[in-house]
């Protein structure tokens, strides 16, 4: 069964996609990186599912549900670059914002939902949300007061969600990519 987690799109991350009009478009890509600035989606493999979430004023929206189609530098992603001046994937400019020049950027090829920026995830499932960490400890979101998250903080980065709660999530923006 494939695994599922989350990642969080920062307000500046958010801002660019609506700025260069990609809301209602389906990202082919998203970006892995080495560094706290781009979360790496490490554990992620093909098949798996990856839900780019959003924080605004308290309120987590789900900008993305996104599958996995592979790892690997493809021809879309053009020439690599030859110089630090050169575009890392000029092949997806169009969706550079999502983090094609972060620290040891790689891309992440995905069948994804149009991003979407008006999709706020229910309170009451905000707190029973639960992730696991590779040695198996679950968590849950802290600074959850009244279905709002006070703080991003536990959203900062990529986590593998429980089942329970990836199929919970699931459920609630729909089983199927639109």
């Amino acid at each position: 069964m494939p695994d599922a987690f989350t990642v969080l799109w920062t307000h500046d991350t958010c801002h660019a996609l609506r700025k260069a009009g990609r809301v209602g478009e389906r990202p082919p890509v998203a970006f892995s990186g080495v560094h706290t600035s781009l979360p790496a989606w490490s554990g992620a493999q093909a098949g798996d599912e990856v839900y780019a979430l959003h924080v605004n004023r308290g309120t987590v929206f789900v900008v993305s549900r996104m599958r996995v189609t592979d790892r690997e530098r493809r021809e879309c992603c053009g020439t690599a670059p030859a110089t630090w001046q050169d575009s890392a994937f000029p092949g997806h400019d169009d969706w550079s914002m999502l983090g094609a020049g972060g620290c040891g950027a790689a891309a992440v090829h995905v069948d994804a939902s149009p991003v979407r920026l008006d999709r706020p995830l229910p309170g009451d499932l905000l707190a029973r949300l639960t992730w696991r960490n590779r040695r198996g400890r679950t968590r849950g979101l802290k600074h959850v007061v009244d279905g709002r998250l006070e703080r991003a903080v536990g959203l900062q980065g990529f986590y593998r969600l429980t089942p329970e709660s990836a199929d919970e999530l699931a459920e609630s923006v729909g089983r199927t990519l639109p």
